[in-house]
Formats: C-alpha cells, sequence, structure tokens
C-alpha cells in the first residue's frame, strides 16, 4: 500500500484550486508553476477529475479550471480514488484469494488497515486542509509572495 505520486499531485492541485480559484478559472499552467508538477501530468489528472464531476473546465481566454462542489463536499479519499490511486494494503484487492484462491492469514490485519486508511481520508475536505493553522500561515504567506 502506497500514495503514488498521481494521488499526491491530484490532492495538491485540487488544493491549489480551493485555495487560489476565488471566481475566475484556475489555467493548468498557474498550478504548474505553483506547484512544481508539470502540465502534461496535470492535464491527465484533470481529465479524470472532470469526469467524475470534482471540477468544471472552461474554455477560452480566461479559462481554466474551478471545483464543480463546495470544497466541504470534496474529500482527499475522493481525489484519490477519482485518479485511479489505489492505497489497498491488501495483496487480493478484497477478493480473499490472496493464497492460492483462500484468504490468506494476514487478510483481516490488512483489510482492516485499507478500511482505517480510507475512512481518515474520507473524513478530511479540502475545506479542513484550508483550516489548518499552519496551512492559513502558508497560504497568506504564498499569496503574498505570488502578489510581489
Amino acid at each position: 500500500m502506497k500514495l503514488t505520486t498521481k494521488g499526491k499531485f491530484a490532492v495538491t492541485a485540487m488544493l491549489d484550486i480551493a485555495i487560489y480559484s476565488d471566481t475566475s478559472p484556475m489555467t493548468l499552467y498557474a498550478i504548474s508553476e505553483r506547484q512544481g508538477i508539470s502540465i502534461s501530468y496535470l492535464e491527465q489528472l484533470f481529465v479524470k477529475l472532470r469526469r467524475l464531476g470534482m471540477v468544471k473546465s472552461y474554455k477560452g481566454p480566461g479559462g481554466g479550471y474551478m471545483l464543480a462542489r463546495e470544497m466541504n463536499k470534496i474529500s482527499v479519499s475522493e481525489i484519490i480514488k477519482a485518479v485511479d490511486d489505489d492505497m489497498d494494503a491488501r495483496s487480493c484487492s478484497g477478493l480473499k484469494n490472496c493464497r492460492s484462491n483462500n484468504k490468506c492469514l494476514t487478510h483481516d490485519l490488512w483489510n482492516g488497515l485499507t478500511n482505517h486508511v480510507y475512512q481518515y481520508l474520507d473524513g478530511i475536505t479540502l475545506n479542513d486542509l484550508i483550516k489548518k493553522p499552519t496551512s492559513q500561515t502558508e497560504i497568506k504567506l504564498n499569496k503574498t509572495i505570488t502578489k510581489i
């Protein structure tokens, strides 16, 4: 079980939009510049995020992406699942065919861990991430630096 770059970058990009996209769409170029994620990688992620209704896309001058729902309605686990990232600790993906088509001795252990991780991330929204005191300080500092 490992959260891949795909999941980490998707959460980072969605948080970037939540922070910097007040009333107008955010370009992938702007997200790329602020977060150090390649535009081509962001394009791949945003196709999936748009398809699942997490972001809206706007074309033309002033176009880009905005959140399709309120920040408190988008969980971290939903973002990770949207980009096909898998944090399943079970080698059988829950099918109970871990070992020779039978449930392995540690299946319930890994099943519990997987459920715990998803429950934890289900309870954290983009809004929660923005409201954290350390994030607020960093957000204000980054906005000030960006404007200078």
